[in-house]
């Protein structure tokens, strides 16, 4: 099994769609937002034709209106990685999400999932009180996860005391884990992409201008119409344009396609969220670093890793 993770704009999807085509592979998207139907431009999700006939899974999997968290994801990562491999087939996961790739590596603790009605009275509790309410309540019931999570973070503190009234459970007390690959009997190479961080800058740039050219702006004004889950309203791209566009009404015309001032705060964002992705992965560990040097093309870089990984000198 390989993974291919790395930073937005590092290439990985273009990499992974032609190794699978060298080493009889099939993609599966490790992307937190690759997997809303309809969210499109702003994801920069591959195109069937940018596919290029390999089998790609973990994308258009539910509604922008549903949540998706990351125990659903290994649920359905491992049952489609088990269909992979029953045909064959090299399964190739690549993604930029770094919870998701490590929960499939090593598994994830179980914690109850979220409980809608404590979280919206935890939530207004919030607002009558103010945050400190809350983490006074949460350091009286776990002291060790108060400190490590601090007075500031309302949604972590949020996140906490709903564990801990939903199962009786201190937080910061150890979970049995659901194994990881290797202990279901995969054994799975990582690769991660290393790029100059200048010239990623400048993709990442150029990939937002792309994105604009392409009707960003109508994806986010049909979206707008609709009722979304947080995770579908917090993707780098959207959150940015939201408030523009009802700042003119869902109706407006596309004036703001051309806004530079936009334009320039989603690049920093993105090139912020990047930087983000980069320090989780180097803190990973098992992942085998490789230099991506400017100018060397996808084929060139696909035909590398399958021979000083795989041992493959075909294609």
């Amino acid at each position: 099994m390989l993974f291919i993770v790395g930073p937005t704009a590092s290439g990985k999807t273009p990499l992974a769609v032609e190794l699978a085509k060298r080493l009889n592979g099939e993609v599966v998207s490790a992307d937190s937002m690759l997997v809303y139907r309809g969210m499109d431009i702003g994801t920069a999700k591959p195109s069937f034709r940018e596919r290029r006939g390999v089998p790609h899974h973990g994308i258009d999997l539910l509604p922008p209106s549903r949540k998706f968290s990351v125990f659903q994801y290994r649920r359905y990562a491992l049952k489609v990685l088990r269909e992979i491999t029953g045909r064959g087939h090299l399964p190739i996961v690549a993604g930029g999400t770094g919870f998701y790739v490590r929960a499939l590596l090593e598994g994830l603790s179980s914690q109850p999932g979220a409980n809608a009605h404590l979280r919206r009275k935890l939530e207004r509790e919030a607002l009558l009180k103010g945050p400190e309410a809350l983490y006074a309540k949460l350091l009286k019931a776990d002291p060790v996860r108060a400190k490590a999570i601090g007075p500031h973070n309302l949604r972590r503190i949020i996140r906490a005391l709903e564990i801990y009234r939903v199962s009786g459970r201190k937080p910061s007390e150890p979970l049995k884990k659901s194994p990881g690959l290797g202990e279901l009997g995969y054994r799975p190479v990582v690769i991660g992409l290393n790029r100059d961080r200048a010239a990623l800058y400048d993709a990442i740039n150029r990939r937002v201008d792309t994105m604009f050219r392409k009707g960003l702006v109508r994806e986010v004004r049909r979206l707008a119409k609709q009722r979304l889950s947080d995770t579908a309203r917090q993707g780098v791209g959207y959150k940015e344009l939201f408030p523009v566009i009802a700042a003119a009404g869902v109706n407006a015309g596309c004036r703001y396609r051309a806004s530079s001032e936009v334009k320039d705060r989603i690049k920093q964002a993105t090139r912020h969220f990047a930087k983000r992705q980069w320090t989780w992965f180097r803190r990973e560990k098992g992942i085998r670093w490789v230099d991506w040097p400017e100018g060397v093309p996808v084929a060139e870089m696909a035909r590398r890793i399958a021979k000083d990984f795989f041992g493959a000198s075909h294609g």
